[in-house]
């Protein structure tokens, strides 16, 4: 078998463990140092003058997180191997941030990928310990992400689909870091299963957001058994820690393959 996205192996081994434990245990951090919390960064190009439209801009962001992990760096003798597999290996927390003008061309120096989906544009950096996060990093915004809702028409044949949950409210900045734990775990369930075809040929790591009608979203949702939902339906899903804007165990994102 191929390297490709090796490093993710980890999330294909929790993933139905984890769907399956109680709200309160995803939350539950008593046993964490902080100084030893790891996190993604994804930089969202949101300029004053002329702000993306929501939907590209989080598909950007879906693309270029799971980018970084399947990128030939990531692998086992490559130079972003040991960050992404200390990251994969704990909780894969993504911090969403906000850039423009000479702060967005900042980033673009720091280790990581880049990814414009029809003019909007996402940048996922190479995950790292928080406490020693770049001040290109830490200077930026995490709050004031929020775009208006786009109806972006229906998904294009081929290529991933990442439903958004009906139900719940989030910002664009949340968003962004539940699309991209989506896409990565969609490429974890394709390595394990074998699909290393879809992986290598998976252009640009293009995936398609959308929001769902209740009753689409309640028949594509894993419930109580995730093995089968993948097995079945190809579908895995996003279950949030509630650190933020929704409450622990909420399912935030189905990741569905074409």
């Amino acid at each position: 078998m191929s390297t490709t996205g090796s490093v993710l192996d980890p999330l294909a081994a929790r993933y139905v463990q984890w769907l399956g434990l109680p709200a309160a245990a995803t939350h539950d951090t008593a046993d964490e140092d902080p100084a030893l919390v790891r996190a993604m960064p994804v930089i969202l190009r949101i300029e004053r003058a002329d702000p993306p439209a929501r939907t590209p801009l989080l598909e950007a962001a879906a693309a270029a997180a799971v980018a970084v992990c399947l990128d030939p760096r990531a692998e086992p003798d490559g130079e972003w191997h040991e960050p992404v597999r200390a990251w994969v290996d704990g909780r894969i927390r993504k911090v969403s941030r906000r850039a423009r003008g000479a702060h967005w061309e900042a980033v673009q120096s720091l280790p990581g990928v880049t990814v414009t989906v029809d003019g909007a544009s996402a940048r996922a950096l190479v995950p790292g310990l928080v406490v020693e996060a770049p001040k290109e990093v830490t200077r930026l915004q995490i709050s004031g992400s929020e775009l208006p809702l786009d109806e972006p028409g229906p998904p294009p044949p081929g290529v991933p689909v990442l439903w958004l949950n009906p139900r719940v409210t989030m910002t664009a900045g949340k968003l962004a870091a539940q699309v991209g734990h989506a896409s990565m775990l969609l490429a974890a369930a394709l390595r394990a299963d074998g699909h290393e075809d879809f992986l290598t040929s998976w252009e640009d790591f293009r995936c398609a957001v959308r929001t769902p009608k209740l009753r689409a979203w309640a028949s594509l949702h894993p419930g109580d058994d995730p093995l089968n939902a993948w097995r079945r339906r190809r579908v895995v899903a996003v279950r949030d820690a509630g650190f933020t804007e929704v409450d622990p165990g909420t399912v935030t994102v189905l990741a569905q393959l074409p």
